[in-house]
């Protein structure tokens, strides 16, 4: 049979793209992509980069006041202009988004500026009708935010809307407690907005350790955020020009602006899988196995969509192994096993990787090594946030399970810890690195004793 192209990729965010590049450009594919919104997915035009520079701009004022510390006397962060940042920011969206597209065109791939689905395993049909056939179509669709359900949700914003307001809203409620939330929150409150969080548990970043759950949950408080945990809005209602929400812990609040960043699902409704045999689970992802091939020998699917791990460097290398493997004769799959991340709030990150100190301690016996300490930079300036290096360590192999920083650019740090872990390395091999002195990250190689055991371990 004649198809089309070789391959038909829906979706154009990070993990279709690195994969119809690679097909084209190093195997030799003739492929075709659509996409029905902006080139480049959540993580460059609605996530990732837009969130990171936010972050930045949100820093000033933390900033400003470090500087005073350090002796200079006329250091203000001045008037937040959000017009001009806005404005900045999305061209900068556009220059990444020109990227992505013209890296595609180079690769000879055929860029389809419009929604697609499935007609049949080997059939795509365009929003205007038009149906293309693919011997392999793969499907990176990505993820939406999703909505908790209740009466007037849609007086909410979500994440995606932020960066299109005309003015930032003064007071605003941001509903859920997991990184979106957090970050959104951080940021927000950096730019001036009177800013709440409203989350049904008792402390922030659910699955995140522990400890560092606690004083991440802290500094945000510290920050003057108002927490209200273990509640959450029922409903929300027109207030004159706010909106105001009704709580479950009683009350109600009105405010100028309200966020939801109550988790993300798969974006899998319309697409038409059910022309194909494709199974779908319970949140709506597309199941795959370990060569993200789908149940449909011809379909495959990377990144949110199927609901493993919502992360974009994730889907590209899911993407990248897809084309090496189909059409490469490079057969790999990608280990999920262990994958670095950070969580970008103010003025300390959180990064981590590995196991937590309730999950390793639930497989066997561990130590703890922790040092929790007032950074020196901060510290000087008068600041009293701390910090926090924690290593999980395998009481019999001695190997290193997991690595959670709280400290500034612990994005930073948590990357370089990934290779060291990524091969294995022990406390011991830890140990042996000489440590660079004055820095934060020279405390993962010079704690010695460990705080506590758990898991059965003993001394």
């Amino acid at each position: 049979m004649s198809f089309d192209y070789d391959l038909f990729v829906i979706g154009g965010g990070s993990g279709g793209v690195r994969a119809a590049r690679i097909a084209a450009s190093q195997h030799g594919a003739r492929v075709g992509l659509a996409e029905e919104s902006r080139m480049g997915g959540t993580c460059v035009i609605r996530g990732c980069v837009p969130k990171k520079l936010m972050i930045f701009a949100s820093g000033a004022p933390a900033a400003a006041a470090e500087a005073r510390g350090y002796g200079w006397t006329g250091a203000t962060e001045g008037r937040f202009d959000w017009p001009l940042f806005r404005g900045k920011l999305h061209e900068e969206l556009s220059r990444l988004e020109g990227l992505y597209a013209g890296g595609l065109r180079a690769a000879g791939v055929d860029i389809h500026p419009q929604r697609a689905k499935l007609a049949d395993p080997h059939t795509v049909e365009l929003a205007d009708g038009t149906r293309l056939t693919a011997k392999h179509i793969l499907i990176a669709v990505g993820g939406r935010p999703s909505l908790p359900g209740i009466p007037g949700e849609e007086l909410g914003l979500i994440s995606d809307h932020l960066f299109d307001l005309d003015t930032l809203p003064a007071r605003v409620l941001i509903v859920g407690g997991g990184f979106i939330a957090c970050e959104y929150a951080t940021i927000l409150n950096g730019l001036g907005c009177d800013t709440t969080i409203a989350y049904r548990g008792d402390k922030l970043l659910r699955g995140f350790d522990g400890e560092c759950r606690t004083l991440a949950t802290h500094q945000i408080e510290n920050l003057g955020i108002t927490l209200r945990l273990n509640d959450s809005p029922t409903r929300l209602d027109r207030d004159g020009a706010g909106i105001r929400a009704s709580f479950s812990g009683g009350g109600a609040e009105t405010y100028d602006a309200v966020m939801f960043a109550t988790g993300r699902a798969p974006y899998t409704g319309g697409l038409g899988l059910e022309n194909t045999g494709v199974i779908v689970g319970e949140r709506g992802q597309i199941e795959v196995d370990q060569w993200s091939q789908t149940a449909v020998p011809s379909i495959y699917a990377v990144g949110d969509v199927t609901d493993r791990v919502n992360l974009t460097p994730v889907a590209i290398r899911e993407g990248h192994s897809f084309a090496d493997t189909v059409f490469g004769a490079q057969p790999r799959c990608v280990d999920h096993s262990l994958i670095a991340s950070a969580v970008y709030l103010r003025p300390h990150e959180l990064g981590t990787i590995g196991l937590t100190e309730e999950e390793a301690a639930e497989q066997g016996p561990i130590e703890v090594y922790a040092a929790s300490f007032r950074p020196m930079r901060s510290l000087f300036a008068g600041s009293e946030a701390r910090a926090l290096m924690k290593l999980i360590v395998c009481d019999r192999t001695r190997r290193v399970l997991g690595c959670h920083i709280f400290a500034p650019e612990a994005g930073e740090m948590i990357q370089l810890v990934a290779v060291a872990m990524g091969m294995g390395a022990t406390k011991e091999q830890f140990d042996a690195a000489m440590a660079v002195h004055p820095t934060l990250a020279e405390e993962l190689v010079t704690m010695r004793a460990p705080v506590r055991r758990a898991g059965g371990a003993t001394v």
